[in-house]
């Protein structure tokens, strides 16, 4: 089982219904996590027979290749790297990845090392790592290999400035956008035109080398040239784009003045705009994605029927404030108490996407403890389970992966002191559920294909 605190979750029931749902959420949740396991999505995506590295229907005669070298970054990073050890053995022949700073000791390489970096705030740790990839690419040619494994997290993961841009403006403006609620293809539009590397840019600095990159995505819809910022991908967004962000997001008169600048002198052509579609420096570039969101659904879909639940995949591009789509969800969980539709009893509804949270209180949470927190107060007296997670095992600045609530909640709350009208207008989640005792904690997972919400009603 996947949840380190199942036994505490399963005693806050207050029957043995609620007690039942609560522990074939976590099976079915835990079944999802379990589906993208990087390692096996390399397994399951890439083949070497005769010499050849096939993926995605693309074929690579390791043979023709002098070196290979593998980089990236991101929180499967370790994994991912593993299972290319694994499948390649010695045709790796060095190769440098940035994970989450504290798992590095995790994972037992030979040819790859794991450099541990800072998330979501980036660090001087993750410059470091970028620049020894950097240098491998320096004297890259045509006779040369890069796999690139990029998971969630990547972004931050590989912050590399460009010119003129300090690490601590990149981390100032990183967190205003956190804050300002700002979705991910926003973040990384700014991102990919303050950085040297992201954008297509770490595609550029290896060419003219092939460059195969392996991606679990992190995104809605897995847009390739949001996924970590595309670091190999050709960017659909400009320097106006993140200077519109940085104005919508309401934050750009509290932008640095060289970052400022930077963006302006982009915007009038005096700053190189990121490479686009038909650069020829894609033409050895081959981009796959071997999982994401949408496995995961799909995964925990099958488990809720073999559990004997009806089950609807509702969406993997749930997107929005976090509060709102908790009430959303909410209304289809009563929904299908009254009527059941749009899913008959014993009824399972999962979604999958990335909401978000703008920060107007002072408290602690993440989007999936506020989801939830939401969620508690509209279903309240009603015999249903809500649980919200973050694959990654991280929700926000938080040790918990999400929460849990069931039409019981808000009355255990009530019993306890716990205002949770208050608490969400403060954007304090983390509190509530900590002190409940419905946080769900699963320490790092490896992975990272967004968030999952699951919605449970029995017959």
């Amino acid at each position: 089982m996947l949840f380190l605190n199942e036994k505490g979750i399963l005693e806050n029931a207050v029957s043995y219904s609620l007690r039942k749902l609560r522990r074939d959420a976590m099976d079915i949740l835990s079944t999802a996590v379990e589906a993208v396991d990087p390692g096996e999505a390399i397994r399951r995506n890439l083949v070497i027979d005769d010499g050849e590295l096939r993926v995605d229907g693309v074929a690579l005669d390791l043979d023709r290749y002098s070196n290979v070298y593998v980089i990236g970054g991101g929180k499967a990073g370790g994994s991912m790297a593993e299972a290319i050890e694994a499948l390649m053995g010695d045709r790796v022949t060095t190769g440098i990845l940035n994970v989450l700073k504290g798992t590095e000791s995790d994972y037992h390489l030979e040819k790859i090392r794991l450099n541990g970096a800072s998330h979501p705030t980036p660090g001087k740790d993750g410059v470091r790592g970028v620049e020894e990839m950097l240098t491998l690419m320096e004297g890259a040619g045509e006779d040369d290999l890069f796999i690139v494994l990029i998971s969630g997290g990547g972004s931050s993961l590989m912050t590399y400035p460009a010119r003129n841009i300090s690490l601590s403006e990149i981390r100032s403006l990183t967190e205003r956008l956190l804050r300002s609620g700002a979705t991910i293809n926003e973040l990384n539009a700014v991102r990919k035109h303050l950085s040297a590397i992201k954008g297509g840019l770490m595609a550029k600095s290896a060419h003219p080398a092939t460059v195969m990159s392996l991606i679990l995505s992190d995104v809605v819809g897995d847009p390739l040239d949001t996924i970590a910022s595309g670091p190999t991908s050709p960017d659909h967004t400009t320097f106006g784009d993140a200077i519109g962000v940085l104005k919508k997001r309401g934050i750009w008169d509290e932008t640095s003045p060289s970052v400022c600048r930077h963006l302006e002198k982009g915007l009038c052509g005096e700053v190189e705009e990121t490479p686009k579609a038909g650069d020829m420096i894609f033409n050895r570039v081959i981009n796959v994605v071997i999982g994401s969101n949408l496995t995961a659904a799909q995964a925990a879909q099958r488990r809720a029927e073999e559990l004997g639940y009806h089950s609807l995949l509702w969406s993997t591009s749930v997107e929005g404030e976090a509060k709102e789509v908790g009430m959303a969800l909410a209304d289809i969980a009563k929904e299908i108490v009254a009527a059941d539709t749009p899913v008959k009893r014993p009824a399972a509804l999962i979604a999958g996407g990335e909401t978000t949270v703008t920060v107007t209180g002072n408290g602690v949470g993440g989007r999936n403890q506020e989801l939830a927190l939401s969620a508690s107060i509209e279903v309240s007296g009603f015999d249903v389970v809500v649980a919200a997670l973050a694959t990654d095992g991280i929700d926000g600045p938080t040790d918990a992966a999400g929460a849990i609530v069931d039409g019981s909640t808000l009355k255990r709350a009530e019993m306890m002191n716990l205002d949770a009208l208050q608490l969400l207008a403060d954007n304090d989640s983390y509190t509530f559920f900590s002190r409940l005792g419905d946080a769900l904690y699963t320490g790092p997972t490896g992975t990272n294909v967004n968030d999952l919400t699951l919605i449970l009603v029995p017959n």
